[in-house]
Protein backbone atom coordinates (compact mmCIF):
# COMPACT_ATOMS: atom_id res chain seq x y z
CA UNK A 1 0.00 0.00 0.00
CA UNK A 2 1.04 3.59 -1.12
CA UNK A 3 -0.16 7.17 -0.56
CA UNK A 4 0.02 9.62 -3.06
CA UNK A 5 -1.03 12.89 -2.51
CA UNK A 6 -2.28 15.49 -5.36
CA UNK A 7 -2.17 19.23 -5.94
CA UNK A 8 -2.26 21.68 -6.07
CA UNK A 9 -4.57 20.80 -8.68
CA UNK A 10 -4.40 23.68 -11.72
CA UNK A 11 -7.29 24.62 -13.93
CA UNK A 12 -9.54 25.09 -10.34
CA UNK A 13 -10.44 27.99 -8.89
CA UNK A 14 -8.88 28.13 -5.51
CA UNK A 15 -6.61 25.63 -4.18
CA UNK A 16 -7.04 21.57 -3.84
CA UNK A 17 -5.44 18.56 -2.87
CA UNK A 18 -6.04 14.51 -2.67
CA UNK A 19 -4.55 12.27 -0.78
CA UNK A 20 -5.21 8.64 -1.95
CA UNK A 21 -4.24 5.06 -1.02
CA UNK A 22 -3.53 3.33 -3.19
CA UNK A 23 -2.83 -0.58 -3.39
CA UNK A 24 -2.36 -2.75 -6.79
CA UNK A 25 -2.48 0.36 -8.66
CA UNK A 26 -5.67 1.03 -7.41
CA UNK A 27 -7.54 4.02 -5.41
CA UNK A 28 -9.19 2.15 -2.21
CA UNK A 29 -9.51 5.49 0.16
CA UNK A 30 -9.53 8.93 -1.01
CA UNK A 31 -9.55 12.32 1.06
CA UNK A 32 -9.96 15.52 -0.18
CA UNK A 33 -8.21 18.65 1.20
CA UNK A 34 -9.85 22.18 1.19
CA UNK A 35 -6.69 24.04 2.20
CA UNK A 36 -7.72 27.64 2.23
CA UNK A 37 -9.41 28.88 4.93
CA UNK A 38 -11.58 32.21 4.05
CA UNK A 39 -13.25 33.59 7.32
CA UNK A 40 -15.95 35.53 5.82
CA UNK A 41 -18.69 34.11 8.45
CA UNK A 42 -16.70 35.91 11.14
CA UNK A 43 -15.94 39.05 8.38
CA UNK A 44 -19.66 38.99 8.52
CA UNK A 45 -20.69 39.16 12.15
CA UNK A 46 -21.21 42.08 13.77
CA UNK A 47 -22.16 44.26 10.83
CA UNK A 48 -25.41 45.66 9.78
CA UNK A 49 -27.47 43.14 7.89
CA UNK A 50 -27.45 44.97 4.73
CA UNK A 51 -23.77 45.03 4.61
CA UNK A 52 -23.87 41.03 3.37
CA UNK A 53 -25.09 42.60 -0.03
CA UNK A 54 -21.79 43.88 -0.14
CA UNK A 55 -19.63 41.84 1.15
CA UNK A 56 -20.50 37.77 0.42
CA UNK A 57 -20.16 38.53 -3.13
CA UNK A 58 -16.52 38.79 -2.97
CA UNK A 59 -16.04 35.20 -2.06
CA UNK A 60 -15.90 34.20 -5.61
CA UNK A 61 -15.45 36.37 -8.38
CA UNK A 62 -16.86 33.66 -10.75
CA UNK A 63 -20.41 33.05 -9.02
CA UNK A 64 -20.50 36.10 -7.13
CA UNK A 65 -24.17 36.70 -8.60
CA UNK A 66 -24.94 33.51 -7.23
CA UNK A 67 -23.76 34.60 -3.93
CA UNK A 68 -25.77 38.10 -3.90
CA UNK A 69 -28.64 36.04 -4.86
CA UNK A 70 -28.54 33.55 -2.04
CA UNK A 71 -27.50 37.04 0.74
CA UNK A 72 -30.41 38.40 -1.06
CA UNK A 73 -32.72 35.89 -0.45
CA UNK A 74 -31.80 35.37 3.30
CA UNK A 75 -32.18 39.06 3.81
CA UNK A 76 -35.89 38.87 2.20
CA UNK A 77 -37.23 35.69 4.49
CA UNK A 78 -36.33 38.19 7.88
CA UNK A 79 -38.97 40.66 6.20
CA UNK A 80 -41.29 38.89 3.63
CA UNK A 81 -40.95 41.61 1.01
CA UNK A 82 -42.91 40.03 -2.22
CA UNK A 83 -40.66 40.39 -5.27
CA UNK A 84 -42.49 42.19 -8.54
CA UNK A 85 -42.57 40.38 -11.67
CA UNK A 86 -40.53 42.34 -13.63
CA UNK A 87 -37.80 41.77 -10.35
CA UNK A 88 -37.72 37.93 -10.81
CA UNK A 89 -37.50 37.74 -14.16
CA UNK A 90 -34.33 39.79 -14.31
CA UNK A 91 -33.04 38.03 -10.86
CA UNK A 92 -33.87 34.97 -12.84
CA UNK A 93 -31.52 36.47 -16.09
CA UNK A 94 -29.18 37.39 -13.63
CA UNK A 95 -28.44 34.47 -12.10
CA UNK A 96 -28.67 32.35 -15.57
CA UNK A 97 -26.16 34.31 -17.04
CA UNK A 98 -22.99 33.99 -14.60
CA UNK A 99 -24.25 30.08 -14.68
CA UNK A 100 -24.19 29.46 -18.26
CA UNK A 101 -21.00 31.45 -18.54
CA UNK A 102 -19.49 29.00 -16.02
CA UNK A 103 -20.69 26.23 -18.18
CA UNK A 104 -19.30 27.66 -21.15
CA UNK A 105 -16.14 28.34 -19.30
CA UNK A 106 -15.63 25.17 -17.28
CA UNK A 107 -16.33 22.58 -20.36
CA UNK A 108 -13.86 25.13 -22.66
CA UNK A 109 -11.07 26.25 -20.22
CA UNK A 110 -10.98 23.50 -17.25
CA UNK A 111 -12.04 20.39 -18.45
CA UNK A 112 -11.43 19.45 -22.11
CA UNK A 113 -7.83 20.45 -21.86
CA UNK A 114 -7.02 17.49 -19.82
CA UNK A 115 -8.09 14.75 -23.22
CA UNK A 116 -4.98 16.28 -25.18
CA UNK A 117 -2.47 15.13 -22.69
CA UNK A 118 0.01 12.71 -24.08
CA UNK A 119 -1.40 10.03 -22.21
CA UNK A 120 -3.60 9.59 -24.85
CA UNK A 121 -1.51 10.13 -28.20
CA UNK A 122 -2.82 6.93 -28.96
CA UNK A 123 -6.26 7.04 -29.84
CA UNK A 124 -7.40 8.02 -32.90
CA UNK A 125 -9.09 11.13 -31.85
CA UNK A 126 -6.41 12.95 -29.63
CA UNK A 127 -5.15 14.75 -32.56
CA UNK A 128 -8.01 16.94 -33.18
CA UNK A 129 -8.89 17.08 -29.77
CA UNK A 130 -5.46 18.67 -28.88
CA UNK A 131 -5.45 20.97 -31.35
CA UNK A 132 -8.90 22.17 -30.44
CA UNK A 133 -8.36 22.06 -26.94
CA UNK A 134 -4.58 22.14 -26.10
CA UNK A 135 -4.44 24.70 -22.88
CA UNK A 136 -3.35 27.71 -24.27
CA UNK A 137 -2.59 26.81 -27.52
CA UNK A 138 -5.97 24.90 -29.08
CA UNK A 139 -7.65 26.86 -31.62
CA UNK A 140 -10.88 26.75 -29.67
CA UNK A 141 -10.01 29.27 -26.55
CA UNK A 142 -9.80 32.62 -28.66
CA UNK A 143 -13.82 32.26 -30.30
CA UNK A 144 -15.45 30.94 -26.79
CA UNK A 145 -13.53 33.75 -24.72
CA UNK A 146 -15.20 36.34 -27.55
CA UNK A 147 -18.62 34.11 -27.04
CA UNK A 148 -18.18 34.25 -23.45
CA UNK A 149 -17.12 38.02 -23.07
CA UNK A 150 -19.86 39.14 -24.96
CA UNK A 151 -22.51 37.08 -23.49
CA UNK A 152 -21.30 38.27 -19.93
CA UNK A 153 -22.21 41.90 -21.36
CA UNK A 154 -25.58 40.51 -20.34
CA UNK A 155 -24.75 41.20 -17.03
CA UNK A 156 -24.15 45.30 -17.58
CA UNK A 157 -27.98 45.90 -18.96
CA UNK A 158 -29.23 43.43 -16.15
CA UNK A 159 -26.84 43.80 -13.27
CA UNK A 160 -25.07 47.26 -13.86
CA UNK A 161 -21.74 45.61 -13.82
CA UNK A 162 -20.43 41.68 -13.05
CA UNK A 163 -18.62 40.52 -10.86
CA UNK A 164 -19.89 41.97 -7.32
CA UNK A 165 -23.21 43.69 -8.64
CA UNK A 166 -25.40 45.28 -5.64
CA UNK A 167 -28.12 45.35 -8.27
CA UNK A 168 -30.03 42.10 -6.40
CA UNK A 169 -31.92 43.39 -3.47
CA UNK A 170 -34.40 41.58 -0.90
CA UNK A 171 -37.26 43.25 -3.31
CA UNK A 172 -35.97 42.43 -6.21
CA UNK A 173 -33.51 43.78 -8.76
CA UNK A 174 -32.60 47.80 -8.58
CA UNK A 175 -31.56 47.92 -12.03
CA UNK A 176 -35.02 48.83 -14.33
CA UNK A 177 -35.01 47.19 -18.09
CA UNK A 178 -36.44 49.73 -20.71
CA UNK A 179 -37.51 48.49 -23.87
CA UNK A 180 -34.28 49.98 -26.09
CA UNK A 181 -32.33 47.98 -23.61
CA UNK A 182 -34.92 44.34 -23.97
CA UNK A 183 -33.69 44.52 -27.81
CA UNK A 184 -29.84 44.52 -27.10
CA UNK A 185 -29.95 42.07 -24.59
CA UNK A 186 -32.31 39.86 -27.01
CA UNK A 187 -29.32 40.57 -29.46
CA UNK A 188 -26.82 39.03 -26.84
CA UNK A 189 -28.89 36.29 -27.00
CA UNK A 190 -29.43 35.42 -30.30
CA UNK A 191 -25.61 35.74 -30.39
CA UNK A 192 -24.47 33.75 -27.91
CA UNK A 193 -27.51 30.96 -29.27
CA UNK A 194 -25.31 31.21 -33.13
CA UNK A 195 -22.24 30.02 -30.83
CA UNK A 196 -23.43 27.31 -29.10
CA UNK A 197 -25.72 25.85 -32.11
CA UNK A 198 -22.81 26.36 -35.05
CA UNK A 199 -19.97 25.82 -32.73
CA UNK A 200 -20.49 23.49 -29.37
CA UNK A 201 -23.65 21.42 -30.54
CA UNK A 202 -23.84 21.26 -34.13
CA UNK A 203 -27.46 21.48 -33.61
CA UNK A 204 -30.18 23.66 -32.30
CA UNK A 205 -30.93 24.11 -28.65
CA UNK A 206 -34.35 22.59 -29.00
CA UNK A 207 -33.13 19.68 -31.32
CA UNK A 208 -30.38 18.50 -28.35
CA UNK A 209 -32.69 19.50 -25.61
CA UNK A 210 -35.13 16.96 -26.76
CA UNK A 211 -32.53 13.94 -26.55
CA UNK A 212 -34.24 11.63 -24.37
CA UNK A 213 -32.31 8.70 -23.70
CA UNK A 214 -28.29 7.34 -24.01
CA UNK A 215 -29.08 5.78 -27.21
CA UNK A 216 -30.54 8.66 -28.80
CA UNK A 217 -27.76 10.75 -27.39
CA UNK A 218 -25.11 8.00 -29.04
CA UNK A 219 -27.22 8.39 -32.25
CA UNK A 220 -27.33 11.89 -32.59
CA UNK A 221 -23.38 12.66 -31.67
CA UNK A 222 -22.19 9.91 -34.05
CA UNK A 223 -20.29 11.69 -36.75
CA UNK A 224 -21.89 15.24 -36.16
CA UNK A 225 -19.34 18.21 -35.90
CA UNK A 226 -19.16 20.51 -32.82
CA UNK A 227 -17.12 20.40 -29.42
CA UNK A 228 -19.35 18.95 -27.92
CA UNK A 229 -19.89 15.56 -29.95
CA UNK A 230 -15.61 15.57 -30.15
CA UNK A 231 -16.09 15.41 -26.21
CA UNK A 232 -19.14 12.37 -26.91
CA UNK A 233 -16.48 10.50 -28.96
CA UNK A 234 -13.74 10.50 -26.77
CA UNK A 235 -15.36 10.00 -23.31
CA UNK A 236 -17.62 7.30 -24.77
CA UNK A 237 -13.80 5.69 -26.02
CA UNK A 238 -12.89 5.97 -22.01
CA UNK A 239 -15.98 4.41 -20.90
CA UNK A 240 -16.20 7.91 -18.35
CA UNK A 241 -20.01 7.02 -18.60
CA UNK A 242 -19.02 4.28 -15.95
CA UNK A 243 -16.26 6.48 -14.19
CA UNK A 244 -16.79 9.05 -11.30
CA UNK A 245 -19.90 7.15 -9.81
CA UNK A 246 -20.53 8.73 -6.21
CA UNK A 247 -23.52 7.76 -3.65
CA UNK A 248 -26.54 8.12 -6.40
CA UNK A 249 -28.15 10.59 -4.35
CA UNK A 250 -28.64 14.38 -5.69
CA UNK A 251 -30.25 17.55 -4.10
CA UNK A 252 -31.15 20.43 -5.66
CA UNK A 253 -32.86 23.85 -4.00
CA UNK A 254 -34.86 24.72 -7.55
CA UNK A 255 -33.80 27.45 -10.23
CA UNK A 256 -35.33 29.96 -12.28
CA UNK A 257 -39.11 29.00 -11.16
CA UNK A 258 -38.03 26.48 -14.18
CA UNK A 259 -36.00 23.49 -12.62
CA UNK A 260 -37.94 21.98 -9.43
CA UNK A 261 -36.37 21.74 -5.58
CA UNK A 262 -35.90 18.38 -4.23
CA UNK A 263 -33.90 15.38 -3.15
CA UNK A 264 -33.55 12.19 -5.65
CA UNK A 265 -32.15 9.25 -5.50
CA UNK A 266 -32.21 5.67 -7.08
CA UNK A 267 -35.70 5.07 -6.14
CA UNK A 268 -37.07 7.36 -8.67
CA UNK A 269 -38.85 9.25 -6.24
CA UNK A 270 -38.44 12.83 -5.68
CA UNK A 271 -38.75 13.90 -2.08
CA UNK A 272 -39.85 17.49 -0.97
CA UNK A 273 -37.15 19.71 -0.15
CA UNK A 274 -37.40 20.24 3.85
CA UNK A 275 -34.10 22.88 4.36
CA UNK A 276 -34.52 21.63 8.20
CA UNK A 277 -33.26 17.99 7.49
CA UNK A 278 -29.54 19.78 6.49
CA UNK A 279 -26.74 19.87 9.38
CA UNK A 280 -22.87 20.20 9.08
CA UNK A 281 -20.73 17.99 10.54
CA UNK A 282 -17.00 19.37 11.62
CA UNK A 283 -15.41 15.92 12.92
CA UNK A 284 -12.61 16.01 10.22
CA UNK A 285 -12.36 19.60 10.23
CA UNK A 286 -9.66 21.66 11.63
CA UNK A 287 -12.61 23.58 13.35
CA UNK A 288 -14.24 22.87 16.93
CA UNK A 289 -15.86 19.53 17.13
CA UNK A 290 -19.41 19.35 18.34
CA UNK A 291 -22.46 17.74 17.46
CA UNK A 292 -23.56 17.92 13.88
CA UNK A 293 -25.68 21.04 14.03
CA UNK A 294 -28.23 22.92 11.45
CA UNK A 295 -26.54 25.67 9.72
CA UNK A 296 -28.81 28.05 11.57
CA UNK A 297 -27.37 26.92 14.67
CA UNK A 298 -23.81 26.88 13.18
CA UNK A 299 -20.40 27.59 14.69
CA UNK A 300 -16.64 27.86 12.55
CA UNK A 301 -14.31 28.22 15.04
CA UNK A 302 -10.95 27.51 13.98
CA UNK A 303 -8.80 24.43 15.68
CA UNK A 304 -5.61 23.83 13.89
CA UNK A 305 -4.30 21.12 15.69
CA UNK A 306 -7.10 18.83 15.96
CA UNK A 307 -6.37 15.25 15.72
CA UNK A 308 -8.07 13.40 12.79
CA UNK A 309 -8.75 16.61 10.80
CA UNK A 310 -7.72 16.85 6.90
CA UNK A 311 -9.48 19.53 5.98
CA UNK A 312 -10.96 22.94 6.06
CA UNK A 313 -14.07 22.04 4.60
CA UNK A 314 -17.38 20.49 6.89
CA UNK A 315 -19.22 17.44 5.80
CA UNK A 316 -22.76 18.56 4.75
CA UNK A 317 -25.56 16.15 5.42
CA UNK A 318 -29.23 16.09 4.66
CA UNK A 319 -31.33 14.46 6.82
CA UNK A 320 -27.85 12.24 8.03
CA UNK A 321 -27.77 11.57 3.86
CA UNK A 322 -24.75 12.12 1.47
CA UNK A 323 -25.91 14.67 -1.29
CA UNK A 324 -24.31 15.09 -4.57
CA UNK A 325 -25.47 18.68 -6.09
CA UNK A 326 -24.51 20.52 -9.38
CA UNK A 327 -26.05 20.88 -12.99
CA UNK A 328 -26.67 16.95 -13.19
CA UNK A 329 -28.46 16.92 -9.75
CA UNK A 330 -31.00 19.37 -10.31
CA UNK A 331 -31.59 17.92 -14.13
CA UNK A 332 -32.44 14.35 -12.21
CA UNK A 333 -34.34 16.60 -9.62
CA UNK A 334 -36.72 18.10 -12.67
CA UNK A 335 -37.29 14.66 -13.94
CA UNK A 336 -35.38 15.32 -17.57
CA UNK A 337 -35.00 12.54 -19.27
CA UNK A 338 -31.79 12.37 -21.02
CA UNK A 339 -30.23 12.78 -17.28
CA UNK A 340 -32.61 10.35 -15.66
CA UNK A 341 -31.35 7.59 -18.21
CA UNK A 342 -27.64 8.21 -18.00
CA UNK A 343 -27.74 7.91 -14.18
CA UNK A 344 -30.62 5.24 -13.91
CA UNK A 345 -28.07 2.96 -16.47
CA UNK A 346 -25.03 4.11 -14.78
CA UNK A 347 -24.88 6.35 -11.96
CA UNK A 348 -23.45 9.56 -11.47
CA UNK A 349 -20.71 9.57 -14.01
CA UNK A 350 -17.85 12.14 -15.50
CA UNK A 351 -20.21 11.53 -18.93
CA UNK A 352 -23.63 12.55 -17.31
CA UNK A 353 -22.48 15.61 -15.46
CA UNK A 354 -20.93 17.17 -18.70
CA UNK A 355 -24.00 16.14 -20.31
CA UNK A 356 -26.51 17.89 -17.55
CA UNK A 357 -24.17 21.33 -18.65
CA UNK A 358 -25.27 20.57 -21.94
CA UNK A 359 -28.49 20.20 -21.07
CA UNK A 360 -28.87 23.50 -19.03
CA UNK A 361 -27.20 25.62 -21.89
CA UNK A 362 -29.94 24.02 -24.59
CA UNK A 363 -32.46 24.40 -22.02
CA UNK A 364 -32.21 27.82 -20.40
CA UNK A 365 -31.32 30.06 -23.37
CA UNK A 366 -34.99 29.72 -24.89
CA UNK A 367 -36.39 30.15 -21.95
CA UNK A 368 -33.91 33.59 -21.15
CA UNK A 369 -35.62 34.91 -24.07
CA UNK A 370 -38.84 34.21 -23.05
CA UNK A 371 -38.05 36.00 -19.78
CA UNK A 372 -36.66 39.15 -21.76
CA UNK A 373 -39.40 39.25 -23.67
CA UNK A 374 -41.98 38.89 -20.63
CA UNK A 375 -40.75 42.16 -18.88
CA UNK A 376 -43.11 44.89 -19.08
CA UNK A 377 -41.29 48.02 -19.21
CA UNK A 378 -42.17 50.99 -16.85
CA UNK A 379 -43.70 48.57 -14.11
CA UNK A 380 -41.72 48.10 -10.20
CA UNK A 381 -38.63 46.22 -10.55
CA UNK A 382 -37.90 46.27 -6.55
CA UNK A 383 -39.91 46.43 -3.63
CA UNK A 384 -38.55 48.53 -0.57
CA UNK A 385 -37.95 45.84 2.38
CA UNK A 386 -37.99 47.11 5.67
CA UNK A 387 -35.39 44.66 7.91
CA UNK A 388 -36.41 44.16 11.08
CA UNK A 389 -34.19 44.46 14.16
CA UNK A 390 -33.93 40.80 14.59
CA UNK A 391 -34.89 37.55 12.69
CA UNK A 392 -33.32 34.93 10.76
CA UNK A 393 -33.53 34.44 7.19
CA UNK A 394 -32.56 31.52 4.61
CA UNK A 395 -31.71 31.89 1.54
CA UNK A 396 -31.51 28.85 -1.11
CA UNK A 397 -30.10 29.12 -4.93
CA UNK A 398 -28.77 27.12 -7.42
CA UNK A 399 -25.41 28.50 -8.62
CA UNK A 400 -23.52 26.70 -11.43
CA UNK A 401 -21.89 24.21 -9.49
CA UNK A 402 -24.95 23.59 -7.55
CA UNK A 403 -26.93 24.20 -4.19
CA UNK A 404 -25.39 27.32 -2.62
CA UNK A 405 -27.37 28.30 0.72
CA UNK A 406 -27.25 31.49 3.20
CA UNK A 407 -28.14 31.55 6.66
CA UNK A 408 -28.50 34.56 8.61
CA UNK A 409 -29.67 35.67 12.33
CA UNK A 410 -29.54 39.34 13.05
CA UNK A 411 -30.22 40.67 16.66
CA UNK A 412 -30.23 44.56 17.21
CA UNK A 413 -29.97 45.34 13.49
CA UNK A 414 -26.73 43.26 13.78
CA UNK A 415 -25.47 40.05 12.21
CA UNK A 416 -25.73 37.44 15.05
CA UNK A 417 -24.57 34.45 13.01
CA UNK A 418 -23.99 34.14 9.25
CA UNK A 419 -23.46 30.53 8.24
CA UNK A 420 -22.36 29.77 4.32
CA UNK A 421 -22.70 25.96 2.65
CA UNK A 422 -21.17 26.24 -0.94
CA UNK A 423 -21.80 23.44 -3.85
CA UNK A 424 -18.33 22.15 -3.52
CA UNK A 425 -18.90 22.19 0.16
CA UNK A 426 -21.25 19.37 -0.80
CA UNK A 427 -19.25 17.17 -3.06
CA UNK A 428 -15.99 17.69 -1.54
CA UNK A 429 -17.38 16.88 1.90
CA UNK A 430 -14.88 15.02 4.08
CA UNK A 431 -15.97 11.91 6.32
CA UNK A 432 -18.70 12.63 8.59
CA UNK A 433 -18.54 11.79 12.14
CA UNK A 434 -19.24 7.95 11.29
CA UNK A 435 -16.80 7.65 8.84
CA UNK A 436 -19.05 8.05 5.46
CA UNK A 437 -17.01 9.79 3.04
CA UNK A 438 -18.26 12.87 1.00
CA UNK A 439 -19.09 12.74 -2.92
CA UNK A 440 -15.55 12.80 -4.91
CA UNK A 441 -14.28 11.03 -1.80
CA UNK A 442 -16.84 8.05 -2.92
CA UNK A 443 -16.54 8.93 -6.61
CA UNK A 444 -12.26 8.32 -7.07
CA UNK A 445 -12.19 5.01 -4.89
CA UNK A 446 -11.16 2.04 -7.49
CA UNK A 447 -9.64 4.50 -9.81
CA UNK A 448 -6.15 3.62 -11.29
CA UNK A 449 -3.17 6.05 -9.94
CA UNK A 450 0.37 5.74 -9.77
CA UNK A 451 2.96 5.44 -12.77
CA UNK A 452 1.49 4.92 -15.77
CA UNK A 453 -1.78 5.24 -15.06
CA UNK A 454 -4.09 7.79 -17.07
CA UNK A 455 -4.97 11.06 -16.23
CA UNK A 456 -8.48 9.34 -14.82
CA UNK A 457 -8.51 10.76 -11.67
CA UNK A 458 -8.38 14.36 -13.42
CA UNK A 459 -11.62 13.54 -15.55
CA UNK A 460 -13.54 13.21 -12.44
CA UNK A 461 -12.36 15.34 -10.05
CA UNK A 462 -13.20 18.29 -12.97
CA UNK A 463 -16.09 16.74 -13.92
CA UNK A 464 -17.27 18.50 -10.29
CA UNK A 465 -16.43 21.71 -11.55
CA UNK A 466 -14.91 22.61 -8.33
CA UNK A 467 -14.93 26.38 -7.01
CA UNK A 468 -12.65 26.08 -3.68
CA UNK A 469 -12.72 29.49 -2.83
CA UNK A 470 -16.48 28.90 -2.68
CA UNK A 471 -15.47 25.95 -0.12
CA UNK A 472 -14.50 27.07 2.97
CA UNK A 473 -15.73 30.46 4.92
Amino acid sequence: MSRIVLGPFNRVEGDLEISLDVDAGQVFAARVNSPLFRGFEHILTGRAAQDALVVVPRICGICSVAQSAAAAAALAGLCAVETPVNGRLAGHLVQATENLADHLTHFYLFFMPDFARVDYVDRNWHAAIAGRFAAVAGSAAPAVLVARANFLKLLGFLAGKWPHTLALQPGGSTRAIGSAEMVRILALLRGFRAFLEAELLGDTLESFAALASEAELRAWGEGRGGDFPSFLQAAYDLSLERVGRAGDGFLSYGAYGLFASGVWQMDGAVDALEAGKITEDSHHAWLVEGPPRPPAEGETFVDADKAGAYTWCKAPRYGGRILETGALARQVVAGQALARDLVVRHGASVTARVVARMIELASVVPAMERWVRAIVPGEAFCHAAVLPDSGQGVGLVEAARGSLGHWVSVNRGRIERYQIIAPTTWNFSPRDGDGRPGPLEQALVGLPAGEGAPPTIQHVVRSFDPCMVCTVH
